[in-house]
């Protein structure tokens, strides 16, 4: 069983920083891909910034030179920096973790944690 941990939303003013983070638990498997998605209001998901298993970082365009997507593969967490953050930041943020078990047969199944609301004030 996979559990996905999120923390580090809130509240904060245009320009401000916020972390967040997000663990995945469990046993038996290894982690692929990592990443982060965020669904403002009234809109659809969308990508905001994925990391691969080896580190190498994508962005959504809207995002570039603001926000960092690092991960901990000892600790299967995936962090999102943001910084100099802008009222249209606002939104839901979640996670999504592709988790690969092995066995007779191999599975690859992604993995969403619970969203975290991030607000960003004017």
């Amino acid at each position: 069983q996979v559990q996905l941990v999120e923390s580090g939303g809130g509240l904060v003013q245009a320009g401000g920083s916020l972390r967040l983070s997000c663990a995945a638990s469990g046993s038996g498997f290894s982690i692929g891909s990592m990443g982060w998605y965020r669904q403002p209001p009234g809109t659809q998901r969308e990508l905001v910034a994925t990391i691969t298993s080896g580190g190498g970082p994508r962005y959504a365009d809207s995002v570039k030179g603001r926000f960092t997507v690092s991960r901990d593969n000892a600790k299967n967490t995936v962090y999102l920096q943001m910084n100099s953050l802008k009222p249209a930041d606002t939104a839901v943020y979640y996670c999504k973790v592709q988790v690969i078990k092995s066995g007779a047969i191999w599975t690859v199944n992604d993995y969403w944690g619970q969203g975290t609301q991030v607000t960003v004030s004017a």
